[in-house]
């Protein structure tokens, strides 16, 4: 029997009233269960009514007109938002699909990761290039094809991290774990549910949040796009915040700071700060912490009837679900067994990639002959691809040094987590465009290069990841080796020897790799800086990239591209790559 609430006020003298066939909904329903459902209703109806301008007729030869008054925020607001947890949830879906096959199969893994290395490190303007073109041609007259673009913008600026934290957690997972689920015969599915995501929990919360930041920092791009000189806009903050920036208006983007700061902490108290109180529950670890996460948010969820509510629905599903999973076969397999020795099928797989990789460089060669650029077209690439090289290691040594030792610090403290949580979340979702008129009238009366001055604002669309995964390691230290550690005495130096580096490392793997590639994207808006009429450029290939797109110049984007997914894979594969492995081998939980 479900336990009986009272209720007082006008809704309790309002549910006395229900009728005595109906003696559940008058002993269960309470007023936590009338605000969560008041919320839900409301969200509903918002993201119905502005949603429904998604299917609005459009010219792709005249662009929408952004209006910079103040009164129309709102509204972009809530478009902004719709277009982010719309990628948000694309990139979770990708996340769990990409990174399972990565980790579970050895062919795969072989491809999915040097291809997600080549992902990363495509430049968003890259992708909208094709985006544009291909979706704005599928609904010639409609605005769902700009809309789709736009969201698959945000998807390729969040969902990087998301795959490399989750197959990170994947090829790591305790032993104990891995024998637990084979000793109870669990199936492939319910070890995926039950074992596998809920290890990956803390540090998919982390980065989804960090994807959601660097969905912000991208937001301009997203939703005021310029290909092949055709100007193509949305209804959003970013659209604002570039109308704004072009026209020189400072109490505009002034204004859109303000709407991007409400947004951000707004959401933070809504959506990531319960997320990231749920998910302690998943901690490793033998004895409970005496300080916790804590969420208004999720104390009234728990407090109201919601979750009984919907649980027969729930329970009902899991078992369709577990039924369809059966299908997938029973986890009888040590991660450890996995065949690693070379077999005939290894040999066709490797031939039939290389093929493939051989028959992609072919048609790239004769589509640069057929344009007229020849392979000369690469020289100057690769040239200014040492410049942003030198720049994206500057940025690296130094986020490094810094974010490190006050990662761990929030990550050790859940009281000071609830307070840097959203100052955090604010200044990784700050978009460098914003920072645009400051450094344009920094730089130019200080005399200070854009070479310079853009390792800065490269610095806050990359920099974040290692802060955010580095708090997502500490976090995820067992409270019981913590109390071991001072009850042995174990502080200073040697503690973070023995105890936080080790822990930490392999989520510092995982925020290296994915804020390296971060700083080559964020490259691309780092080395033009525009504010009105005035406009500096730094020498390097986010520049070269940037005014090979504006121009519609696509045999130099191509070469652009390939150029930074060439430093970058190189990069992984030379440097980081050996990191990811020491993670596995030496510094993993088993």
């Amino acid at each position: 029997m479900l336990p009986v609430r009272k209720t007082s006020g006008r809704v309790g003298r309002r549910l006395s009233m229900l009728p005595a066939r109906l003696p559940w909904i008058r002993t269960q329903v309470g007023w936590a269960d009338v605000v969560v459902a008041a919320t839900v209703l409301v969200v509903f109806y918002v993201a119905i009514r502005v949603g429904a301008g998604v299917a609005v007729s459009f010219t792709p030869s005249r662009p929408l007109h952004i209006d910079t008054d103040p009164t129309k925020l709102p509204y972009y607001a809530v478009r902004s938002l719709l277009r982010m947890f719309a990628a948000l949830a694309v990139s979770v879906v990708f996340t769990l699909v990409y990174g399972y096959a990565a980790a579970r199969s050895r062919r795969l893994e072989r491809v999915l990761i040097p291809a997600l290395d080549i992902l990363q490190s495509v430049p968003i303007l890259g992708f909208l290039t094709i985006a544009v073109t291909t979706l704005v041609g599928l609904f010639p007259h409609s605005l769902l094809g700009l809309e789709l673009a736009a969201v698959f913008a945000i998807f390729t600026s969040q969902a990087w991290n998301m795959t490399f934290s989750f197959y990170h957690s994947l090829i790591t997972l305790p032993r104990e774990l891995d024998e637990l689920s084979r000793n109870l015969r669990l199936t492939r599915w319910m070890r995926f549910w039950r074992i596998e995501v809920p290890h990956a929990a803390i540090g998919l919360v982390w980065n989804g949040m960090m994807s959601f930041g660097g969905g912000w920092f991208f937001l301009v791009a997203s939703e005021a796009i310029t290909v092949a000189n055709h100007e193509y806009t949305l209804p959003g903050v970013g659209a604002y915040a570039g109308t704004a920036i072009a026209n020189g208006n400072l109490a505009g983007i002034g204004y859109a700071i303000a709407t991007m700061t409400i947004m951000v902490v707004a959401v933070n108290f809504m959506f990531w700060r319960p997320l990231t109180a749920w998910v302690e529950k998943f901690k490793q670890e033998q004895s409970e912490a005496v300080d916790v996460p804590r969420s208004l948010v999720l104390d009234l969820l728990r407090r109201s009837h919601w979750p009984q509510f919907i649980a027969p629905a729930k329970r009902a599903a899991a078992e369709a679900l577990g039924r369809i999973g059966r299908v997938f076969g029973t986890d009888d397999q040590a991660l450890s067994a996995r065949p690693v020795r070379r077999r005939a099928g290894d040999v066709a797989f490797n031939v039939a990639m290389l093929g493939l990789l051989a028959w992609g460089v072919v048609e790239v060669v004769r589509y640069l002959h057929g344009s007229g650029e020849g392979l000369g077209v690469f020289t100057e690439p690769l040239l200014l691809g040492l410049l942003t090289l030198t720049r994206v290691v500057v940025l690296m040594l130094v986020a490094t040094v810094v974010w490190v030792p006050i990662g761990v610090r929030i990550g050790l403290s859940p009281r000071l987590a609830r307070v840097a949580q959203p100052v955090v979340q604010v200044l990784a979702s700050f978009p460098a465009n914003f920072l645009f008129p400051l450094v344009t009238w920094l730089l130019v009366h200080t005399g200070i290069s854009l070479d310079i001055g853009g390792v800065l604002l490269m610095a806050l669309g990359a920099q974040w990841y290692i802060l955010f995964n580095t708090i997502a390691g500490a976090q995820a230290i067992p409270t019981d080796l913590r109390e071991a550690m001072t009850d042995l005495g174990v502080r200073g130096r040697q503690r973070w020897r023995r105890l936080i580096i080790p822990a930490v490392f392999p989520y510092y793997v995982t925020g290296g790799i994915t804020a390296s590639g971060g700083a080559w994207n964020a490259s691309i808006v780092a080395e033009v800086v525009t504010f009105g009429g005035t406009t500096l450029t730094a020498h390097g290939l986010g520049a070269y990239i940037a005014e090979a797109t504006n121009a519609g110049n696509y045999p130099k984007v191509l070469a652009g591209i390939a150029v930074m997914s060439l430093y970058v894979v190189g990069l992984n594969r030379l440097f980081w790559r050996r990191l990811y492995t020491l993670a596995v081998t030496r510094y993993a939980l088993t």
